[in-house]
């Protein structure tokens, strides 16, 4: 087994968890007041998801710092899929928000409610897109260097803020500027319906790690074209892989010849196991040696033996 890890990843989660509690506060602040003084149905849906964001954001830093633990007795692969926990309950924060925001957009168009002090509500929501732009520009370094699951959720809320935003201001805009009557509350069922797509999206994701999904074709098609770049190996079958937190996992049997000693096999599969972590950081890896001809599993082999020759051959 082999395990490379970034050092540094558990001070970056924690630094975007803690930019976004810090932002999400800010934000909070600005359009309760905001809210208070326009009357606005779509600000009140910015604020709503302010709010959550707020404590979205608080699970996010738990999550990081749990995530970070290492390895222990009853936890033998580590904490990570503490992250994809956290962005199940993010999911489910976002859709109370959602039907909050669209069983309050109703009643404003029913009743007709108007929006006031529409200046006040621009200025706020001006201010919240330069702050999330920031957020979002931090989140996506941590995110290329740590592979984050729940900042990856915070990060695409946060995306989904921006264009709350400017639907606020659009709403507000039409409904005290142009006149258009019914437009704000209008543009708080949009901002409903968006964030359900978000809370899709990071869900889906989300429970992909959770169910330990196979990695993509072409990540696993990539990992047997390390293998086959060695010689000594003429099959690779039973690959199994999955994701768990930051730590990419994968097992498989190569076919090797069993006239090879247990020392010459060691350092053959060394030589594999280091290109490999190269190729993918953060990878634990098991390997099982067979003896050349032997396949326990015809059935699950992802290579049959004159492809992995073709890839073995390549320059």
């Amino acid at each position: 087994m082999r395990q490379n890890t970034p050092p540094d990843r558990a001070l970056l989660t924690r630094s975007a968890a803690a930019a976004s509690i810090t932002v999400a506060l800010l934000l909070v602040a600005l359009k309760a007041w905001a809210s208070w003084r326009t009357g606005s149905t779509a600000m009140l849906g910015s604020l709503a998801d302010s709010t959550l964001d707020l404590l979205a954001s608080g699970i996010t830093l738990f999550a990081v710092w749990f995530a970070s633990k290492p390895a222990d007795h009853n936890h033998r692969f580590g904490h990570g899929k503490a992250e994809a926990v956290a962005a199940m309950v993010q999911v489910m924060l976002i859709a109370v928000s959602a039907a909050g925001i669209a069983l309050r957009a109703g009643e404003h168009l029913l009743g007709g409610q108007e929006v006031e002090a529409a200046g006040e509500g621009i200025a706020v929501s001006v201010i919240a897109i330069l702050a999330t732009f920031g957020l979002l520009a931090w989140q996506r370094y941590v995110i290329s260097r740590t592979r984050s699951v729940a900042i990856r959720a915070d990060f695409a809320h946060y995306q989904s803020d921006l264009l709350l935003n400017l639907a606020v201001i659009a709403a507000l805009v039409l409904d005290t500027v142009l006149g258009l009557s019914g437009a704000d509350p209008v543009f708080g069922l949009l901002i409903a319906v968006w964030l359900v797509r978000s809370a899709w999206r990071a869900g889906s994701e989300a429970i992909e790690h959770l169910m330990d999904a196979e990695w993509p074709e072409d990540k696993r098609r990539r990992l047997v074209e390390v293998v086959a770049r060695h010689e000594g190996f003429s099959r690779l079958h039973d690959l199994r892989t999955r994701t768990a937190g930051d730590i990419d996992i994968a097992q498989f049997h190569i076919e090797m010849d069993p006239d090879l000693t247990v020392r010459e096999a060691h350092d053959m599969l060394e030589r594999v196991e280091n290109d490999l972590e190269a190729a993918f950081p953060g990878l634990e890896l098991f390997v099982h040696i067979d003896p050349r001809g032997q396949i326990d599993d015809p059935g699950n082999t992802l290579v049959e033996a004159n492809e992995f020759e073709k890839l073995e051959k390549r320059p």
